[in-house]
């Protein structure tokens, strides 16, 4: 039988120790000069998962104890056993294998009595100590922040009661009373917003209604979260008797995370499930979060199927978005799918007079012009701009006009426009494509070259001054004839809607051209 991890209990009184059943002679591997073996296992582990997933997932939460020719890592439940082995398997493996010079396998057990509450404070009793004899009590326990940034409580500690998750009494983010939400009549409506908008106001008015899910996508500062709080408030003036929810995909990932940790699925599912309207903002933070995605897939078909209105904003189309589940993009797409882009010249005046009605000193019409004109950025950016010109006219006591505009606003204007050149689209080309820089320019002419170069060149024409002949040397082709071909093929591409075959993958050829010019705006 192998040998498990049991907690017994001294006859003088004495602070229980971690025994082992019975078992045959075995080789232990030898805690070495260095340090003991529990040692240098964690510090080996810390090494791979780093300090703050270590602080949170195994820093009084697991005990490790040398056993025959294994080390057993002891957790509370079989639960968090699974969970544990499945996620940092792996490492651990590692780390016991470096800590032992490879003579230690490991084994996960569950030993409850360990981790009980109730019971006195224990000493791990083996040849190798996690404490000693003579170890002080340990220091109070501080909270720490997880990966996502949120602060939350101390592990369980066998010496104290199983602490309770920060986030099980808190309100979500759509219930916390105080903040100012944006509404819809706010939001200046352009050519560039104005089906966002449109679907936006429906889904306030006739929440479940309308198209569900709904998805609002774009660059950063373009008015995305705007529209979300918009339909929030809405919510909550039109019909008073509903409970939508506000919630970030960070803070959807950080309470499931706890609840995880804290075995109360059930609670959090409650949490989210039992409004009458989700908004999540910042989809595209789940990427790369397999768990947290799996968790929203159950989440959205629940509230879909209840006819509960599902509103997200993320910062490209899901097609786009490689890291999402194919699954997650599915559900998405059953719904309405609209961009918000960053505002033309005509939206930006109209951003600018509505950011400048209030406050002082006033803003002249002529300055607004001048700033719509030269300004490309996107909302933040423009009302950054009436902040500073304000700012400065208050500081240096001058009234507002174009000169005020351009001292005060020099370096933002100077910085405006990117120039974009055909080595910035040769670059970007690469990166969405994974290929090796330099590989362009090469003399093959296999698809897998002679396409993306074919892509790289309708896009310098695109976004570029360069003339046929530039892109041709740039690209080390023969004539600026190759190059208008080049365009020309892409063109036939585009108005055919053939699949482009890239190596094992076959591409939509406006897809590629949309990723592509979203490398190009990083």
């Amino acid at each position: 039988m192998p040998a498990h991890p049991r907690v017994c209990t001294r006859p003088d009184g004495g602070p229980p120790a971690v025994r082992l059943s019975p078992e045959p002679p075995a080789v232990r591997p030898s805690p070495g000069p260095d340090g003991s073996l529990s040692a240098r296992f964690e510090a080996a582990l810390i090494a791979r998962i780093g300090t703050q997933r270590h602080a949170m997932w195994f820093a009084g939460n697991t005990a490790v104890v040398p056993a025959g020719r294994d080390l057993v890592v002891a957790v509370s439940n079989e639960s968090f056993q699974k969970w544990l082995e499945q996620t940092f398997g792996a490492a651990v493996r590692e780390a016991a294998a470096e800590a032992s010079n490879g003579a230690a396998g490991v084994r996960f057990v569950v030993d409850a009595e360990l981790f009980n509450p109730t019971a006195a404070p224990r000493l791990v009793e083996s040849e190798v100590e996690l404490h000693g004899p003579k170890a002080k009590s340990p220091a109070p326990l501080k909270p720490t922040r997880t990966l996502f940034g949120d602060e939350i409580p101390p592990p369980p500690s066998p010496r104290g009661r199983k602490p309770k998750p920060a986030g099980d009494d808190a309100p979500l983010a759509g219930n916390r009373p105080g903040r100012r939400w944006k509404t819809l009549s706010d939001f200046v409506v352009g050519a560039c917003n104005r089906v966002a908008h449109a679907s936006a106001l429906s889904a306030a008015d006739d929440p479940g209604d309308c198209a569900n899910p709904l998805v609002i996508h774009g660059p950063v500062g373009t008015g995305k979260t705007h529209l979300l709080e918009g339909v929030y408030a809405g919510l909550r003036k039109k019909h008073p008797d509903t409970r939508p929810t506000f919630l970030t995909a960070e803070e959807f990932t950080t309470r499931f995370v706890q609840a995880c940790r804290f075995d109360r699925q059930n609670q959090f599912r409650r949490q989210v499930r039992d409004c009458s309207a989700l908004l999540l903002d910042d989809l595209h933070f789940l990427a790369g979060k397999p768990g947290s995605q799996k968790e929203f897939i159950q989440t959205l078909d629940a509230l879909v199927a209840d006819g509960k209105q599902v509103v997200v904003t993320t910062d490209c189309h899901p097609r786009l978005a490689d890291e999402l589940m194919p699954e997650l993009v599915d559900r998405l797409l059953g719904g309405a799918v609209w961009p918000v882009q960053p505002p033309d010249d005509e939206t930006r005046l109209d951003i600018l007079r509505k950011k400048s009605t209030a406050g002082t000193p006033a803003i002249p019409e002529t300055v607004l012009k001048y700033l719509a004109r030269n300004l490309k950025g996107n909302v933040r950016e423009l009302e950054g701009a009436v902040n500073g010109v304000r700012h400065f006219a208050r500081v240096t006591a001058r009234p507002v006009d174009q000169a005020l505009a351009r001292e005060a606003l020099g370096d933002l204007l100077r910085h405006t426009v990117r120039v974009v050149t055909v080595a910035d689209v040769d670059a970007a080309v690469c990166a969405v494509l994974r290929l090796g820089k330099g590989t362009l320019q090469s003399k093959a002419r296999s698809w897998a070259v002679s396409h993306p170069r074919m892509i790289a060149t309708y896009l310098a024409r695109k976004h570029t001054a360069a003339t046929y002949g530039e892109i041709a040397r740039h690209f080390g082709v023969k004539t600026h004839s190759t190059a208008v071909a080049a365009e020309k093929k892409v063109r036939g591409w585009l108005q055919k809607g053939e699949p482009l075959a890239l190596g094992d993958r076959k591409w939509d050829v406006k897809d590629l051209l949309d990723r592509v010019e979203r490398e190009l705006q990083r």
